[in-house]
């Protein structure tokens, strides 16, 4: 590159207007959007990527992108990045860590709340016009109920702090599937938590219990999940990360029969106020590095 011309930064995926803005003001910087027909060829001239969990960016994009000096993740989760390419190939990978914990764990407890006081079937009940008798649809209240929570990341640690304070509930990590009324999952996906949910782990699930995924849908077992709903063996899930996204009626489907199953499309950071904090945290982060300054969150 030449002496005083200016980085490009591509913008593989849709980012908040406040991060957009931000990288389109900055001096000596020329942000590429989605959209624009220069992003086909972005691998012979990126200095700067910055990316969320749609891409996926592999060791053959890493050995077409000579100019590529960084990729900045929105986000916690990597796998979408392949980390050993990018440090073979000296490219700087950074995430936003704890940004989405927050609204993470806020969703956590939203969704364990909508799946326990069956809020989703009695609001569907009432909307497809039927007459709903309070006595035929009592629901699980949390207060003093045990809460499982597996992974105690910046995540993890919010959501036992919350539940602690809001109802009264004891944390326990030992034996924790066997005891709890709700295991929340807040794990990365790494080789040994790939199905770390599976059938010997629902089996001592109590069958009271209910599964609340805010993590990776690789850590749940849905063949396995599914055979424990259908066999009555667990109180009900709630998936906010599926092993293929987004949810669809023709790979979810056998799932979203029962009324004791919520799947959301991986919203656990989507408020508005997480995106832009996040957007612009990406931003910061990509420009630093590019101008030889430390940055947190790097992997690689």
């Amino acid at each position: 590159m030449a002496i005083g011309a200016e980085l490009k930064v591509y913008v593989l995926d849709p980012y908040h207007p406040d991060a957009v803005e931000l990288v389109q003001s900055i001096p000596g910087v020329q942000a590429i959007l989605p959209g624009d027909p220069r992003m086909e060829s972005w691998h012979s001239d990126a200095d700067g990527l910055m990316v969320r969990s749609d891409s996926r960016l592999t060791e053959k994009d890493f050995a077409k992108a000579q100019r590529l000096r960084v990729v900045v993740k929105q986000g916690v989760g990597v796998d979408n990045i392949d980390l050993t390419a990018a440090k073979k190939r000296g490219i700087a990978v950074h995430n936003t860590p704890a940004l989405n914990s927050e609204s993470v764990a806020e969703l956590s407890m939203a969704l364990t709340l909508t799946l326990t006081r069956r809020v989703s079937e009695i609001d569907r009940a009432v909307r497809g016009g039927a007459t709903v008798i309070r006595s035929q649809t009592l629901s699980t209240s949390m207060f003093r109920k045990t809460v499982g929570v597996v992974g105690m990341g910046n995540i993890g640690k919010i959501v036992a702090q919350k539940w602690i304070g809001a109802f009264d509930c004891s944390i326990t990590l030992d034996e924790l599937l066997s005891v709890s009324d709700v295991v929340t999952l807040h794990v990365p996906l790494v080789q040994n938590t790939r199905g770390l949910i599976g059938e010997h782990e629902l089996d001592i699930m109590k069958d009271s219990a209910f599964l609340v995924n805010c993590a990776r849908g690789g850590v749940v077992d849905e063949r396995a999940l599914l055979k424990a709903l259908d066999e009555k063996r667990i109180g009900g899930a709630a998936l906010d990360t599926t092993e293929i996204e987004p949810p669809t009626l023709a790979v979810h489907g056998e799932f979203l029969k029962h009324e004791n199953v919520i799947i959301t499309p991986h919203i656990g950071g989507s408020t508005k106020e997480n995106q832009s904090r996040n957007g612009m945290y990406v931003v910061e982060t990509l420009v630093n590095v590019l101008h030889g300054r430390e940055a947190t969150g790097k992997l690689v």
